[in-house]
């Protein structure tokens, strides 16, 4: 069995969603500097691109993200397992099941939020990719799909891939209804049943639970902690990330030490984005992420039209930054 080491106890208070084209390594990269401790995941990377692919790329990550997991598609147990010893030894944190995507190609994969119907596999799968490297091996699931009934369903589910080893699960507390709803409609149509994902945490003591789902600022989150060991945040951590990320080490892991600006933030990433661009890449790549810096405040509408109207332009570098944030200023002042 898999020890869970206390900082990612810790980190997983608050988690930022794995988010399929949004959570790539420029953003965690962008994240992390606002939030020392937060928990940040990848994308969903399947195991058959790792395993049969050899698309070791897909993982590339900088040591700054720690800590930082790799969530993982798939559902043969022998190639997950192969896959997560891949993305030990890459160096990350943890490894992630995706028991909860809802996407039509994943369905098709017999993957995501699929398997809330397999749970006997997600268990063989855990126990094989527990077994397989020295991380620890969460799993993010739904509450049920289609016609189960959750009160049944998810009991059993946690059951079973406790049972397997896993100490650590995010619940994103909506069905996912895998015909007839689109996957951005799966993120918002089924109605949230935060009370049931409680009821789970009383009736599973030992598991390390967290919350996800329609979550989208730190008073909600710090509502949740008062019952669960962790909250996770997607849309709104990505949208308006220094609305929760910034003041997060304070109120959520009670850090007291001095919080950067949304400012410094963005001066931050000029240096990243410079080593970026050296290496072959576009300032757009890593400015994507960043639009939302500073959502709600004055010259947020120059900061976003600045930075999308030029950073795919030829040549774009760090200054394009640096004129976006002096129109931020502008305004301001």
């Amino acid at each position: 069995m898999t020890e869970r080491p206390a900082d990612l106890d810790t980190a997983a208070r608050l988690s930022v969603a794995p988010m399929m084209d949004w959570t790539d390594r420029h953003c965690r990269v962008f994240h992390r500097k606002m939030s020392r401790h937060a928990l940040l995941y990848t994308e969903m990377i399947t195991a058959p691109a790792l395993v049969r692919g050899g698309a070791r790329h897909l993982i590339a990550f900088d040591d700054s993200e720690h800590p930082v997991a790799l969530q993982l598609g798939g559902s043969d147990p022998r190639e997950l397992a192969e896959a997560a010893k891949i993305g030990a030894e890459e160096g990350y944190d943890q490894i992630d099941l995706n028991c909860g995507c809802p996407s039509d190609r994943v369905q098709s994969g017999t993957f995501g939020a699929v398997l809330m119907r397999h749970s006997d596999l997600v268990a063989d799968c855990a126990a094989e990719m527990i077994h397989a490297q020295g991380r620890e091996v969460t799993v993010k699931c739904r509450i049920g799909v289609d016609e189960q009934e959750p009160e049944a369903v998810l009991p059993d589910f946690l059951q079973k891939i406790s049972a397997a080893g896993v100490r650590r699960v995010t619940i994103h507390a909506r069905k996912a209804w895998l015909q007839g709803l689109s996957p951005k409609e799966n993120r918002d149509v089924p109605p949230l049943d935060y009370p049931l994902v409680h009821r789970m945490k009383a009736a599973f003591p030992d598991l390390h639970i967290s919350i996800n789902g329609g979550i989208d600022s730190l008073d909600a989150a710090s509502a949740h902690l008062d019952a669960l060991d962790g909250v996770m945040i997607g849309r709104a951590a990505y949208q308006r990330p220094a609305d929760i990320l910034l003041d997060a080490d304070r109120r959520i892991f009670g850090d007291d030490a001095p919080r950067p600006t949304a400012e410094d933030v963005a001066l931050e990433m000029i240096p990243y984005a410079e080593a970026h661009i050296v290496t072959g890449g576009r300032l757009h790549q890593v400015t994507r992420h960043m639009l939302g810096l500073f959502t709600g405040r004055p010259g947020a509408r120059h900061w976003r039209r600045i930075l999308s109207e030029g950073a795919n332009r030829p040549g774009a570098d760090g200054r394009l930054v640096e004129e976006a944030l002096s129109a931020v200023t502008r305004e301001v002042a």
